[in-house]
């Protein structure tokens, strides 16, 4: 009897040239699903959402009923790595998520955080990956993920949404007192490399890396907060599970977004909508021999019609040359009508080169 074939999205992540383009959206899972709002109300709010692995795996499977997608990612929320390590999570509604007490001296960090809870907090998590190994359909990918150390921290440091948008208080702490600030973020690479073995024990077929705020460090710093840290997170992985692919997305990382696929060893690189394909295709997927994953505008997808087809297409034609997994240059847009990624979807599975 011959041998399954391994499913398309993974065989992409592997380096594979696919007979079709495999697709996931970064927040398939959200707030632009009526069902979605049901499901989180039923279950008392975000963080009951979260932590509740029925509800939780009901929300992932949502847009596989829908729209039939190559890939879910498991859903949780990047700031529960945080609470995990002491900091109380609440969400305000208009504000998102908040963590307190702030972490801003190395003070804070011998005073409110610890690895010791890790996993008895992020327990709920891991029962959703066991129990969507279980639902998802035999041909979906199971992704899992964790928020990159630089950026979890962000959120730690700010206390709220990830911060304002110039993120001034961790960046005054981390580009004033680096040696002050990197016990930080060497807790959260152990605790990452721990919360992403864990998913990946519970039966996460592959993870990825969310770096969201790549785009506001000066070089120097960019080298030690963002790349250093994920590289020793992905070896560690990829000493234990050798088979299980690693995205890593470097979001607004710009030009700097060469040294880091060079350096972070990712299998796979998560494109932001303002990287031009024909680069990435030459040096990513080309060069380097990555796959790479991409970067529709998401207020494309709210458009819809004439622009978003038109643009589905460029992108297509223009990452075909290798191994690619089409996706958002960000999280899908709260006010995206669902009509619209069932369009997308439809034009990115039939499309052929």
């Amino acid at each position: 009897m011959a041998q399954a074939q391994e499913k398309l999205l993974l065989r992409a992540l592997k380096g594979q040239r696919t007979e079709r383009t495999p697709i996931w959206l970064m927040r398939q899972a959200g707030r632009y699903l009526p069902e979605y709002h049901l499901t989180r109300d039923a279950a008392g709010g975000m963080l009951g959402l979260c932590n509740s692995p029925e509800h939780a795996v009901e929300v992932t499977l949502q847009p596989i009923r829908r729209f039939g997608l190559d890939g879910v990612i498991l859903f949780a929320d990047l700031p529960q790595l945080a609470a995990a390590l002491g900091q109380t999570l609440e969400y305000v509604d208009g504000e998102g998520p908040t963590l307190s007490p702030p972490i801003r001296s190395p003070q804070d960090i011998a005073l409110h955080l610890s690895l010791s809870n890790l996993h008895e907090a992020l327990a709920p998590i891991y029962e959703t990956v066991r129990r969507l190994v279980v639902a998802l359909p035999a041909e979906v990918t199971l992704i899992g993920y964790a928020g990159a150390p630089w950026t979890v921290a962000t959120y730690m440091v700010e206390g709220r949404g990830g911060g304002a948008t110039d993120h001034a208080i961790i960046r005054q702490w981390a580009l004033s007192d680096p040696e002050g600030f990197q016990p930080l973020i060497d807790m959260l690479t152990s605790a990452a490399i721990e919360f992403l073995d864990r998913q990946i024990q519970a039966g996460a077929e592959a993870v990825q890396l969310f770096e969201s705020w790549a785009g506001i460090l000066p070089e120097p710093f960019f080298q030690r907060w963002c790349v250093e840290p994920v590289a020793e997170i992905i070896k560690a992985l990829k000493a234990k599970h050798p088979d299980v692919p690693v995205i890593a997305f470097p979001r607004a990382a710009g030009l700097l977004y060469e040294s880091y696929a060079a350096q972070v060893g990712a299998d796979c690189v998560g494109l932001d909508n303002t990287v031009p394909l024909a680069w990435a295709a030459a040096k990513i997927q080309g060069e380097l021999g990555r796959c790479i994953q991409g970067n529709l505008d998401p207020q494309l997808l709210v458009a819809g019609g004439a622009a978003l087809t038109a643009e589905v297409e460029r992108i297509l034609r223009a990452a075909n040359s290798g191994p690619f997994i089409f996706n958002l240059g960000h999280g899908i847009p709260k006010t995206t009508p669902p009509e619209h990624v069932a369009a997308l979807v439809a034009q990115v599975q039939a499309w052929r080169a």
